[in-house]
């Protein structure tokens, strides 16, 4: 038994963060289940002097709230001590360190007199006075910066601060810069900041420039501690030079331009502003950092004679390269994340030019860019005079630190690329708010996005963190507005937005991270935006008890929509605003009961039933029968428990019929398509969520895994089947939104389901599919990893064998399905039935289902199928001589008429008569015979 890990406010070892709503947590590690008393010690400089320690106290949890008064740049030390009966100890420590807090800041903000440098570079000196015990540097910029320390970078993130509203808060940096600091010489200390997203081009249709300011400028303080117990604290001020760096110009949606050529000089002293420094605040954003590394997988030369980089991989950040050409040569890099036709593309990126272009100055070395990012696949090179080679380049991976957290596998490989493809599309996107997408000129924090991924979020990645500096940028927002959530957040200057499942990221976001993290730390900083949304919803409704006649994107990009031109969808609107308005509501109401507000708890648990009441009298017959008839109305009418129990399966088959009707494809856009194959599985139709989810033509999410994709799709059909671009327009090819499907790949598939907030207790309940005979994955929980592999049909007796890890803290209850009357072997001891609770070990669990998994014929299979398979066709022939019809026409086959059962062909066409005792029997056969695909797998005839 050990512990493995402690997270202060979910992150390691956190430096310089806001602290608010402090929570100590910690894992452990061990074989078995054993009763333990925990205890948190929290010090400064002595252990023996704690300030804070704790009780001992029996183990119900594995976290500590811990009431501390801290103080500012200070670092406390962290203990965490385990003791079982036997009077054995298990301990760990790990830190935090606070930043400025709300101490004044000394230093002033300091700037160029010339507002159009596009790249300002700031110098100061400093000499210690003796030997530094500890250094560490409170900085920020506007709009971006970097910092170093004799020509050295300070820390390893980059685009800093992150993006917030900074006319209403600035985040301060806190770094370590002890060992920059040794040694007596003069330390030659060096800022350099870009536009970014507060100065550059930002938005539609060309975009705004200067949104938050029109000026680079920085403020820093250096705390120098020295071993003679002295002290030191240099500030930027009017005694710092400033000038024009080697970045020519750049933005977010521009790129970079780099000048190496150039030298700085004219140095100027620089102007201290009169700039308000109480916007100023520790940090909430994770840091951007440099996650990962990709190497060129191929140098293409294209048909139209261009050189082309393809690192295989869609992906966010920047390329970087290793220059061997002489000085003055103009290198042009352009990003693309499709060819066209084998060529390079880029049409889709829009307004942003999204280009790299760096002038050499002819030494050899790795450049990169400073202020910007990309988001491509590929990059098209032009003006070198050497020959590209693979190993000079690699694209920098750049996503904000957080711990990827699970993982899903299957026996089928385009499933498995497409998991790695919404992984990878969160990893784009995720960089510092949640964007839409990451390449051309938008890449704003889009709350419908976020809302309805998060759950997903939350499962692939620690996302805790991200998502409370998110729900405050909504927050901050939401002030500036009577409560009213913008499109996306920060708004840029924006104030569009009020629109139901954009807006309701205000509430269910910080729902969705209490449920998967079991700290409420977001709701109770987000309250009062929660109630401020839900009344903004009241005040602008033209309805008493439902959400009218504002603006809505309805369920955005659906496919069921009558007018094509518009991308709402046919679900009407308000009838998506109103069930929101109710889940929004309910969300508010259950979070005053957490927060101890029983007033405000009660008012809102009226409002959500009195919404949910005018819904039922608008949209639901008294016998269950909703008035709109979509695939999105029925999942979020059972997703969200609109109807009665007695009548959800009434709900559910009028789902199954609309399916049918629509040849079993989605129809969903951003709002149905999270829920559908959930509610499927959840009301006994689980077979059909995996045809769903499995098939491979438009619309499906395996389309674009066939066409190549390597992240998750904007539209369903951003590529069309023969490879080119969806002449539509707005073709993001890395958009997460549609990844939401992997929640129910956790839930049902791998089988892992929340039942406590935090994990603490959970079900494994996973629903088998004769097309996933295996399937394995993981999930780092709270208090662990949770990991699951299973196989069904493992031998001829049909046992499923299952491997299942359950960490320490935790309860899972399983409910293994076609267990009822069947006997269970779990670690070698027989149970009963396949419903049972299990604590912290590794078990091997096997059983032989009440109901084989292999898959037959049945009365509805098309003729198509039944054509496509000679046992059957033979079989058939034996009885009748109806294909005969088929085998003289072929074309029907592929037409109309092959898509319908010989039952229906009966019942239908004159020409096709089969007697009843002859139907009877052919449906006999097909139900007695396995399908082809699985007598190819194993021998069952």
């Amino acid at each position: 038994m050990k512990i493995s890990s402690i997270l202060i406010n979910h992150m390691t070892e956190p430096v310089g963060f806001q602290l608010d709503d402090l929570r100590i947590e910690f894992i452990v590690d061990a074989d078995h289940f054993i009763e333990l008393n925990k205890q948190v010690t929290i010090w400064t400089n002595d252990y023996n002097q704690p300030v804070y320690q704790s009780e001992k106290q029996p183990f119900e949890n594995n976290y500590f709230d811990v009431p501390l008064k801290m103080s500012p740049r200070t670092r406390y030390h962290v203990e965490i001590s385990l003791s079982d009966a036997d009077n054995n100890h298990f301990s760990k420590t790990s830190f935090f360190e606070t930043g400025k807090m709300d101490e004044a800041f000394q230093a002033d903000w300091i700037a160029h007199p010339d507002k159009t440098i596009q790249n300002t570079l700031f110098k100061g000196s400093f000499t210690p006075k003796a030997k530094v015990a500890s250094a560490r540097l409170y900085a920020t910029g506007l709009g971006i910066y970097e910092a170093s320390i004799d020509g050295e970078k300070v820390g390893d993130e980059y685009l800093t601060p992150g993006v917030t509203a900074y006319d209403q808060w600035v985040q301060v940096q806190t770094y370590d810069v002890t060992e920059a600091f040794q040694g007596t010489n003069s330390h030659e200390l060096l800022f350099t900041t870009g536009d970014g997203w507060y100065k550059g081009t930002l938005g539609f249709d060309g975009g705004q420039a200067n949104i938050y300011g029109d000026q680079h400028c920085v403020i820093a303080e250096y705390h120098v501690n020295y071993t003679d117990g002295t002290s030191e604290i240099i500030t930027t001020d009017d005694s710092w030079l400033t000038t024009s760096g080697n970045v020519t110009k750049s933005e977010i949606y521009y790129g970079e331009d780099l000048d190496d050529t150039k030298t700085p000089g004219d140095w100027q002293a620089a102007i201290v502003l009169n700039k308000e420094k109480s916007l100023l605040q520790d940090r909430l954003s994770l840091p951007i950092k440099i996650m990962e590394r990709l190497s060129v997988q191929e140098i293409l030369e294209t048909p139209a004679g261009e050189q082309v980089l393809d690192f295989g991989q869609n992906q966010t950040g920047w390329l970087e390269f290793y220059n061997r050409e002489p000085k003055g040569t103009k290198l042009v890099f352009q990003m693309g994340e499709i060819l066209q036709k084998d060529n390079f593309y880029r049409e889709n990126l829009r307004e942003a030019r999204a280009a790299f272009v760096y002038i050499s100055d002819g030494e050899e070395k790795w450049v990169r860019p400073h202020f910007t990012f990309y988001g491509y696949r590929y990059v098209k090179v032009e003006g070198n005079t050497q020959s590209l080679m693979k190993d000079d380049f690699q694209a920098a991976v750049i996503y904000s630190e957080m711990a990827t957290t699970g993982k899903i596998e299957t026996t089928n490989q385009k499933v498995n690329r497409l998991f790695e493809n919404i992984l990878w599309g969160q990893k784009g996107n995720f960089l510092d708010i949640p964007t839409d997408c990451p390449q051309r000129d938008e890449r704003l924090g889009w709350t419908g996005d976020a809302e309805v991924f998060s759950k997903t979020a939350a499962l692939n990645m620690n996302v805790f963190p991200f998502f409370k500096k998110y729900a405050k940028d909504i927050a901050v927002e939401q002030e500036l507005h009577d409560g009213m959530v913008p499109m996306y957040a920060p708004a840029m200057g924006n104030s569009d937005g009020g629109a139901a499942v954009w807006g309701d990221a205000a509430t269910i976001i910080p729902w969705n991270m209490y449920q998967s993290y079991g700290d409420p730390a977001i709701l109770r900083q987000n309250y009062p935006a929660m109630k401020a949304w839900v009344e903004w919803i009241k005040k602008n409704s033209h309805t008493n008890d439902l959400w009218t006649g504002t603006f809505q994107f309805g369920d955005w990009l659906a496919l069921d929509g009558e007018n094509p031109a518009l991308p709402t969808g046919k679900t009407e609107e308000d009838f998506i605003a109103s069930v929101y308005y109710y889940y929004s509501s309910t969300i508010v109401a259950d979070t005053a009961e957490i927060l101890n507000l029983p007033k405000d708890a009660a008012h809102y648990h009226e409002q959500a039933q009195q919404i949910k009441a005018a819904i039922v009298k608008e949209y639901i017959t008294g016998n269950g029968r909703l008035a709109i008839d979509t695939q999105t109305a029925y999942a979020i009418a059972l997703y969200f428990e609109l109807v009665p129990e007695s009548q959800r399966l009434r709900v559910v088959k009028d789902l199954v019929a609309r399916l049918k009707k629509d040849n079993d494809h989605l129809k969903t856009g951003f709002v149905g398509t999270p829920f559908i194959c959930q509610v499927l599985s959840q009301y006994g139709y689980h077979k059909l969520a995996a045809k769903i989810f499995l098939l491979e033509d438009f619309p499906s999410w395996l389309y674009a895994v066939n066409l190549g994709a390597t992240t998750v799709w904007e539209r369903w059909n951003s590529v069309l089947p023969d490879g080119s671009m969806n002449p539509e327009g707005m073709n993001s090819l890395n958009h997460y939104s549609f990844g939401a499907i992997m929640e129910w790949a956790y839930n049902y598939l791998l089988g892992i389901q929340n039942t406590k907030p935090g994990y603490q207790e959970m079900t494994f309940a996973p629903l088998f599919d004769y097309r996933l005979k295996q399937v394995s994955g993981h999930f780092d929980t709270p208090y662990g990893r949770i990991a699951a592999d299973y196989q069904i049909e493992a031998d001829k007796e049909h046992t499923i064998n299952i491997h299942l890890t359950v960490p320490f803290g935790t309860t899972v209850n399983v409910e293994l399905p076609r267990s009822e009357n069947a006997s269970v072997t779990v670690n070698g001891e027989l149970k009963t039935n396949g419903h049972f609770s299990l604590s912290c070990g590794t078990y091997a669990i096997s059983y032989v289902p009440s109901e084989d998994y292999v898959e037959h014929y049945h009365s509805e299979t098309t003729a198509a199928e039944i054509m496509a398979d000679a046992l059957l066709v033979e079989k058939i022939d034996a009885i009748d001589p109806i294909l005969n019809f088929f085998r003289a026409d072929p074309g029907a086959v592929q037409g109309g008429l092959g898509t319908m059962s010989l039952t229906k062909l009966n019942t239908l066409l004159p020409f096709i008569q089969i007697s009843p005792e002859k139907l009877a029997q052919i449906n006999e056969v097909l139900a007695s015979t396995p399908i082809l695909s699985e007598r190819e797998e194993v021998s069952l005839v």
